[in-house]
């Protein structure tokens, strides 16, 4: 395991005090998800301010519980038909990679799911026959927790898994790892993906432009060969500013990444603060179409019970 990226990720800070005397602020405190952020991310907060939109995104909220928020927005569990695998969509199925994150993002829908035996590799023959025998399957995503939380040698064994379906056309990877810290973006990594015969696509998970930094466009490209994406969560404080959306969509683009989805708030509760009105998001929305081209805009989305359903406005 490259040492710099799991130095970063050992050494996070978690715990309010740790968080309040490294930031120079006094907003943190203990909340029922806990507080994990780690050191390449802390570097690009800006120390004594509160309002901060890479804070405000790992700082636990005091806010009530409104109606309509819930442990488990998506729903999940009622589509894990086996340990470790979340089926939706008939063409494409979801492997629980990974039960750990590098970053506690406080607005994350799935900080309430029950990681617990859900390990894939351990049940990885289970899972070798539910896609041998689901014939309309032809694209795994590995999510998590975070699958980039692995070190190169697991992800390296479930890729030369995927590959032994010869169905499987299309291998996609969810990760805010490889943003918060870009280290982990090693050259066997990179080697790894480059190499397989499997469509690679890594799907990032960038809010704020600040969060695309030098190092994170050095490290990303050495993944030049594959296709890579990017979805954000529309958060308010952190990005509800079309001017905001606009900065990162170029960034990302001038790093090679295609802007792929703006979702709305899944309504986890924790993460009240966070909630931005359909009609607000519209606005932003028209404005961001005003002032971008067409393939720097992403799809305005809200997810519903396991279903991407875009926001026409």
């Amino acid at each position: 395991m490259n040492s710099t990226w799991n130095k970063s990720v050992r050494n996070s800070i978690k715990s309010a005090d740790e968080a309040n005397h490294q930031l120079d602020v006094e907003c943190f405190y203990e909340g029922k998800f806990p507080i994990k952020i780690p050191l390449e991310f802390a570097d690009k907060i800006e120390a004594g301010n509160p309002l901060d939109p890479l804070l405000l995104q790992v700082l636990p909220s005091t806010s009530q519980t409104q109606e309509g928020f819930s442990v488990s927005p998506l729903e999940d569990e009622k589509h894990s038909p086996i340990r470790g695998v979340i089926h939706k969509y008939p063409s494409r199925v979801l492997l629980i990679a990974s039960q750990v994150c590098a970053i506690h993002c406080q607005y994350c829908f799935r900080q309430n799911f029950d990681y617990e035996e859900r390990d894939i590799l351990s049940n990885w023959r289970q899972i070798e026959q539910y896609l041998q025998e689901n014939l309309g399957i032809n694209e795994v995503i590995l999510s998590g927790g975070d699958p980039l939380t692995l070190s190169d040698g697991k992800i390296e064994k479930i890729v030369k898994s995927v590959e032994g379906v010869e169905r499987i056309k299309t291998l996609r990877i969810h990760s805010r790892t490889a943003v918060v810290v870009p280290s982990r973006i090693t050259d066997k990594l990179a080697d790894i993906l480059s190499k397989t015969r499997l469509k690679v696509v890594m799907v990032f998970h960038i809010n704020h432009p600040r969060e695309v930094s030098l190092d994170f466009i050095n490290q990303v490209k050495k993944l030049q060969s594959l296709t890579l994406l990017n979805q954000s969560v529309l958060l308010k404080g952190v990005n509800d500013n079309a001017s905001i959306l606009g900065t990162l969509s170029h960034k990302l683009f001038a790093s090679s990444i295609i802007p792929y989805y703006l979702h709305l708030l899944d309504k986890v509760i924790g993460a009240e603060h966070f909630l931005i009105s359909d009609l607000r998001a519209k606005e932003i929305y028209r404005e961001l179409q005003n002032s971008l081209s067409g393939y720097l805009l992403p799809k305005l989305v809200r997810d519903e019970g396991g279903e991407s359903k875009s926001l026409l406005v």
